[in-house]
């Protein structure tokens, strides 16, 4: 696989191995019918106690039967699930990124051991409520609301875009608490089995198909007071979630743009035309340049934060600049590897087309890339462009 300026070289010998587990179980187990999910609009639900099993929920954490990896390790496991495609990377990352970490990080001792083994096994499986319909990148305008009553709380208002909640067995969601003064946002843990609970599934997506996505309704929805997460107030809680989940994204990415690249190197390869492989050209050797140019580049990007964010020094804006690097590197390349597939690349039998098109939603999700150009821009300038 690309690895042109041997990154790798420096991996650990637990690194290697989660790398090429996850690259073994992918081969094996879900590449060969995640074509066939994508076109019919489902995921391999089947795999999520196997992924379980495998450790890749939330692999990063530890205690609660979680194994403490790298970040690395960590980055590799996304990298490795989203070669594969997309939708199966987000379902692990916000599992683990957007669900138990918030429970890791703001929970009672009581709901971590509750939920952390549960969710870490793919026992059960969770969702993050925090993009409503009219609040995508202002997520503090939200609507939401939860009031006191009887010993807990009554939460009322909708999410949407939420991976995994048609399947979900608990919702991480953040509300306004109307009770309280200034209305901190505040997170709280609801079984999706309680009445007033709504989970659709949205339908006809034209991207990230492999990908169970749907709304969180909740219409006077009743949590007793241990289901709140105690220690945070305010968008610290859901932000802080959010910078977890694009590191991972930061590092999927590579794995999309990766695979690209090695469907594309391999069809110049193979594909005789004139009288000889395609690959002896000077057009496509031009394309396969650019190409491993940058997905070295955003390889790079990658592996510094791991070793930042293992000092504790990673900050929100690091982690922004490489979720907005790194996916717009795999949305472009993406689509000069399909290029390079001329018309047999608009089938399933080839990857780069199926990615290119779940990119369009990983260039959306977790900050735009307008967004996170604004928050790089805040963070060089002191001037928020957003007001």
């Amino acid at each position: 696989m690309l690895d042109y300026v041997e990154l790798e070289a420096d991996l650990s010998a637990e690194e290697r191995m989660i790398r090429d587990t996850a690259r073994e179980f992918v081969e094996e187990q879900v590449r060969p019918d995640i074509g066939e999910h994508w076109i019919e609009g489902t995921f391999p639900t089947d795999l999520i106690p196997e992924l379980g099993e495998m450790g890749f929920y939330a692999p990063n954490l530890e205690g609660y039967g979680l194994p403490g990896v790298s970040e690395t390790a960590y980055g590799l496991l996304m990298q490795e699930l989203e070669a594969c495609d997309s939708g199966l990377r987000s379902m692990a990352s916000v599992q683990g990124a957007l669900v138990m970490y918030p429970i890791y990080a703001f929970g009672s001792e009581e709901q971590k051991e509750e939920w952390l083994p549960a969710l870490g096994a793919g026992e059960a499986v969770g969702c993050f409520g925090l993009t409503e319909p009219q609040h995508g990148s202002n997520p503090t305008a939200m609507e939401t609301r939860a009031e006191r009553a009887d010993e807990g709380y009554v939460l009322n208002g909708s999410k949407t875009w939420i991976t995994n909640s048609p399947i979900a067995d608990v919702a991480v969601v953040w509300a306004r608490d109307r009770s309280a003064e200034d209305t901190p946002v505040r997170g709280f843990l609801v079984e999706t089995d309680r009445d007033g609970v709504s989970t659709n599934k949205i339908e006809e997506k034209l991207s990230l198909r492999a990908s169970i996505t749907g709304e969180i309704g909740l219409n006077d929805v009743r949590v007793p007071e241990a289901n709140v997460l105690p220690n945070v107030e305010g968008m610290k809680g859901p932000l802080s979630c959010l910078t977890q989940a694009r590191y991972g994204i930061a590092w999927g990415a590579i794995g999309a743009a990766r695979d690209c690249f090695e469907t594309a190197r391999q069809y110049a390869l193979d594909r005789e035309q004139f009288g000889g492989p395609i690959a002896r050209f000077q057009l496509q050797q031009a394309k396969l340049a650019e190409m491993a140019t940058q997905i070295t580049t955003a390889q790079l990007l990658a592996h510094r934060l791991a070793d930042l964010k293992e000092r504790g020094d990673l900050r929100p804006q690091h982690v922004s600049m490489a979720k907005r690097h790194n996916v717009r590197v795999a949305r472009d390349q993406s689509r000069i590897a399909r290029e390079m597939l001329g018309g047999n690349g608009i089938t399933a039998d080839y990857s780069p087309m199926r990615h290119m098109a779940n990119l369009e939603t990983v260039y959306t999700y977790e900050g735009t890339h307008d967004i996170h150009t604004l928050i790089l821009g805040q963070d060089l300038t002191g001037i928020p462009a957003f007001e």
